[in-house]
């Protein structure tokens, strides 16, 4: 299989996990060993000053921590959009526009350079073999990711609009009801 690195996973409708049940994935990492990644759709009721306060100020909309995923529940990993040209210190460019934040940098260097930045409590992980093998099974859309995702300002309606800018039929799921027996 391809891999997913830099692409998104967006939930089929028939995935009932409760983690990742009509969610949208950002995989930062997929290797033969195994794959990462954040879940992109899942904030918080919880600002980062209840974690980080030093971060808060410089967190995009809607500025509260994201569930990244159900590994590592205690852990935080950050995200910016960078310009790979111009990569602020404290900040490692995965690809062109995006990178991964160290958060014993001092936020106001890191802040001054980045045009998003969200903060990810946990992630997503998959053992080797696990991710490809869930893709096969149909549990997973592997598609391209567009700059804005990671940051969209409305991550609760990212699992529709990603679908909606699909081709083909595959846009048509964006309008799936929730309880498909409901239809």
């Amino acid at each position: 299989m391809e891999a997913c690195t830099g692409r998104l996973l967006v939930a089929t409708p028939g995935l009932r996990d409760g983690s990742f049940r009509r969610s949208v994935v950002l995989v930062l990492e997929h290797t033969a060993d195994g794959a990462l990644g954040v879940v992109l759709d899942r904030p918080l009721d919880v600002d980062a000053s209840a974690v980080l306060p030093r971060w808060q100020p410089h967190l995009s909309a809607p500025g509260r921590l994201f569930n990244g995923g159900p590994v590592a529940r205690d852990s935080v990993l950050a995200l910016a959009d960078v310009d790979r040209d111009d990569v602020p210190p404290g900040v490692q460019a995965l690809e062109t526009r995006l990178g991964v934040v160290d958060l014993d940098a001092p936020p106001e260097l890191v802040a001054g350079g980045v045009r998003g930045l969200r903060l990810f409590v946990g992630y997503a992980g998959w053992a080797a073999g696990q991710l490809d093998a869930e893709v096969e099974a149909g549990g997973w859309f592997v598609v391209d990711h567009e700059p804005g995702d990671a940051f969209s300002a409305d991550p609760r309606g990212l699992w529709r609009r990603v679908l909606r800018r699909q081709p083909g039929d595959l846009a048509l799921l964006s309008t799936a009801p929730d309880d498909v027996s409901m239809n």
